[in-house]
């Protein structure tokens, strides 16, 4: 690790400002009028032509929705995640750039924090399989397939997408409320690795289909981000195998048509208590569910739409089937919004007294709720410590 003592060059400076900039959508010209100079001088001091004087930071960090010490520190890594993701989504649309902000801020901090306390996220990606020409069903279940053989999940149900993502596989992984129509955005750098962010807002069974749908992005298309919404019209190759992946990946055929004649034994019609015992097996949706038997022909086709047109499956009839009996949940209110590793890292940065309370809920975007959640127990932690349980390197 590099100490915070070597300061930055102006180059460097200059190009986390530029960054900086871009990531709130101000021009050259409105920054310059922050600090009361030519246009010139910004495009001098973004180049590292002109060193910037402290009052000129201040100013401008204010600015940038950023802080002086944000820009200089030696250990902050700043990225072009927010204007990469602007070229791909031409709509401009409001949500998406507050989400893709959003994204960015995280992983710099997941990376701020690695840089403090000298460790690397170790990267257990699966082989990239670019996506081949011809029809990409085949290819996508296959795919799907042979990562849940690689990850050694068996047939069961997915019941917490965020550790395999996180813990498994060395994804960035985050799950935050998110404004507006967007359900999930990833990215890929080759400095930082693979990022996900998560809608927190939807229920479990929709953000397991978001994370698989992102999972596929980094198994085909891992160089080109992508934002999901959920009014997506226009269907490309790459958002079809995703779809078909995502399904395959957290209700795998051959599972689904095993528990579905479990079920169904001696039964002569799909009922709506059927459904929901399946639904409530794999972790999804009612209507996933029976769209998915659908795709499998184990139902007929049409046959959501019979459901709703008498009357739908309703929450009230789950209750009567299921009772108080627990759901594939991965808990993320209870666990909180920061995820495993990512919680390590503050603890430990707390601990050793690298940041404060208060600096690493602004770097987290987190309130004083929320910090506090993470670092709960921490120092109980320290002081527990003993020879006998140290790690061993």
């Amino acid at each position: 690790m590099i100490g915070n003592s070597e300061r930055l060059t102006d180059s460097e400076i200059g190009e986390r400002l530029r960054l900086a900039r871009e990531g709130v959508r101000l021009t050259q010209k409105q920054a310059a009028d922050v600090i009361g100079a030519a246009r010139t001088t910004i495009v001098a001091i973004e180049q590292g032509k002109r060193r910037i004087q402290i009052d000129e930071l201040q100013k401008l960090a204010t600015s940038y929705r950023t802080s002086a010490n944000a820009i200089l520190r030696r250990e902050a890594i700043h990225l072009d995640m927010v204007p990469r993701f602007r070229k791909l989504d031409d709509s401009n649309d409001d949500d998406v750039e507050r989400a893709t902000r959003l994204l960015n801020d995280l992983v710099s901090a997941e990376v701020e924090l690695e840089n403090a306390l000298g460790v690397s996220r170790a990267r257990n990606y699966p082989p990239e399989r670019p996506i081949l020409p011809g029809e990409v069903r085949t290819q996508a279940e296959q795919d799907a397939q042979e990562l849940r053989d690689w990850l050694g999940l068996g047939p069961g149900p997915i019941t917490d997408i965020v550790s395999i993502l996180d813990l498994q596989l060395g994804i960035r992984v985050y799950v935050r409320p998110l404004q507006g129509k967007v359900s999930g955005l990833f990215s890929y750098d080759e400095a930082v690795g693979a990022c996900i962010l998560l809608n927190a807002n939807h229920p479990y069974e929709r953000l397991a289909q978001t994370g698989a749908h992102e999972l596929a992005h980094v198994v085909s298309t891992r160089r080109q981000p992508e934002v999901l919404t959920e009014d997506e019209r226009f269907m490309s190759r790459e958002e079809r195998y995703a779809n078909i992946f995502q399904r395959n990946f957290i209700t795998p055929a051959r599972a689904v048509r095993q528990r579905f004649a479990e079920i169904t034994a001696g039964q002569s019609h799909l009922t709506r208590r059927h459904v929901i015992l399946l639904s409530h097996t794999f972790g999804v949706s009612r209507e996933a569910m029976v769209r998915r038997l659908e795709e499998l022909t184990l139902a007929r086709e049409g046959t959501w739409d019979w459901f709703q047109g008498n009357g739908g499956i309703t929450d009230a009839q789950v209750r009567e089937v299921l009772g108080d009996m627990p759901r594939p949940d991965i808990s993320v209110a209870s666990r909180g919004l920061v995820p495993p590793r990512l919680a390590l890292l503050a603890r430990e940065a707390w601990k050793k007294e690298l940041y404060s309370e208060g600096q690493l809920a602004r770097l987290l975007h987190l309130d004083r709720h929320g910090i506090r959640e993470v670092l709960d127990g921490a120092e109980r932690e320290e002081s527990e410590a003993d020879e006998l349980v140290k790690i061993l390197r």
